[in-house]
């Protein structure tokens, strides 16, 4: 099904019945509240995208939309690939895709939907948006949480987009948040070495593919455009900013552009964050004085509301995060993966598991080393654990099964110390800038792979050909 930008997304979304609309929310706690509620309903199937509209104090037409990525069916839609119900099956089909896909440019065009409406200069107020305060101890309203930041190297035009927090101090500054090691974070540096303030865009309500790549990680000097138009199969349209001149979706809701300075700082945060905790506290961080403000009638802003797992972006992030981990792991040499996934329960960063077919001695640590070892494992991580082929890796209970009988303590396990962290990470002190990682080979010992005991099951076989022969008679037990 093709879309053109998130308005015909979710046309598409509301005709297969995942759009939920709620009318009348303050922006103030209840659009946060009201998402986090609906993600753990009982007895739903699938979480649904919510709308929000006639947010209190705002008028109509100038909506909030949550929980944008929370089901395999959108996942699919924005990725263009099968639904699938088997999860490692799904990641498999995204890795393949992922992998697969040539980068495609950028095109720049001359006009766009996000200039219908351009203000500069002062009557520009970003509060003319309803910018969600999520939960009761947020330090403010959070215009930045499923949105991309646009950013430029200053030495080779490398463009990078990703996805942080952006804090609303007032109508005309905005938070420049960024952990540790992050790309918008290296430009953002260059130019303050140069003596020159950076420019940034913030962009909301892009097409949701955008938001897919621009919230894991690429590698330095490859754009998410480029590898958003590469999975789309076609270049995403593009408009140079009239301040920055930053390249910004022509098709997005709302775009604001400004520039930041070293020495231009204010209290931001505390946030609920995706770890599910308060991590980092209020402390000063660099803010965008903004410059210009675009949007198109009728704004959207696509939001997502951290909390506890489950949450919007650990859905889309154990995916996307999964396939690009893959990829990078296969790319490092590792063979015989059956499967990756880093767990939703982990923050997606802290618990990740890998499946292989063992081939050699020390095949077991050669993949965990490697999944430390990589872009998209190397950022706070806590536990990596390797299993054998017949355990899937995203089944948490077969997981620990693994961990229980599979590994040692004393022969199995190791650590990896002082290790790339961030100022989100609730496990280290305030003020630390690493952590540990604790990597566990749950794998049969490669040296008893013939006589380790056999497990207790249904073969693959003799499963299909029962489903086959009885499955309607389970279903309608079920029924």
């Amino acid at each position: 099904m093709y879309y053109k930008d998130l308005r015909d997304w979710l046309k598409l979304v509301d005709e297969f019945g995942e759009l939920g609309r709620i009318d009348g929310a303050d922006w103030n706690l209840e659009i946060g509240a009201l998402t986090e509620i609906s993600r753990n309903l009982k007895g739903r199937e699938v979480v649904p995208a919510l709308l929000f509209d006639n947010i209190t104090g705002y008028p109509a037409g100038y909506r909030v939309i949550t929980s944008l990525l929370f089901s395999t069916r959108r996942v699919a839609l924005t990725a263009g690939i099968a639904p699938e119900a088997d999860t490692l099956k799904f990641t498999r089909a995204l890795f393949e895709k992922v992998s697969k896909s040539p980068g495609i440019p950028p095109a720049y065009v001359a006009t766009g939907p996000v200039l219908e409406n351009v203000q500069e200069g002062g009557d520009m107020d970003v509060l003319k948006f309803p910018a969600p305060r999520f939960h009761e101890e947020d330090g403010g309203r959070y215009l930045g949480t499923a949105s991309v930041t646009i950013t430029r190297d200053p030495d080779d035009g490398w463009v990078n987009l990703g996805t942080y927090r952006v804090m609303v101090h007032d109508g005309q500054t905005l938070g420049f948040y960024t952990s540790p090691g992050k790309h918008a974070g290296f430009h953002r540096s260059k130019y303050w070495a140069q003596g020159k303030p950076c420019p940034v865009a913030i962009s909301m309500g892009q097409d949701p593919l955008l938001f897919m790549f621009s919230s894991s990680s690429s590698r330095e000097g490859v754009s998410e455009y480029d590898l958003a138009g590469g999975l789309k199969g076609e270049p995403i349209e593009v408009i140079r900013g009239p301040y920055t001149n930053l390249p910004i979706p022509a098709h997005a809701e709302i775009v604001i552009e400004g520039e930041a300075w070293p020495d231009d700082r204010r209290d931001e945060g505390p946030f609920g964050e995706y770890t599910g905790y308060y991590g980092s506290g209020m402390r000063p961080e660099p803010v965008i004085r903004v410059k210009s403000i675009l949007h198109r009638n009728d704004p959207i802003i696509t939001a997502s509301s951290p909390s506890k797992p489950p949450t919007d972006s650990a859905f889309i992030g154990a995916r996307m995060f999964s396939a690009r981990l893959w990829q990078q792991m296969e790319a490092a040499g590792v063979p015989g993966i059956q499967g990756v996934w880093c767990h939703p329960e982990g923050a997606l960063f802290m618990l990740k598991a890998v499946s292989i077919k063992q081939l050699y001695p020390g095949h077991a640590r050669q993949a965990l080393a490697a999944v430390c070892g990589t872009q998209m494992g190397a950022f706070t991580g806590r536990y990596v654990i390797v299993v054998d082929e017949d355990i899937d890796p995203t089944d948490l209970g077969q997981v620990m099964w693994a961990v229980c009988t599979r590994s040692d303590p004393e022969r199995s396990i190791d650590i990896l110390r002082r290790c790339w962290s961030s100022p989100l990470d609730p496990g280290i002190a305030p003020g630390e800038k690493t952590n540990s990682r604790c990597l566990i080979d749950a794998c049969k010992p490669y040296e008893r792979l013939g006589t380790f005991p056999r497990a207790v099951g249904t073969s693959p076989e003799l499963r299909a050909r029962i489903i086959e022969k009885f499955g309607h008679m389970l279903l309608n037990n079920v029924m």
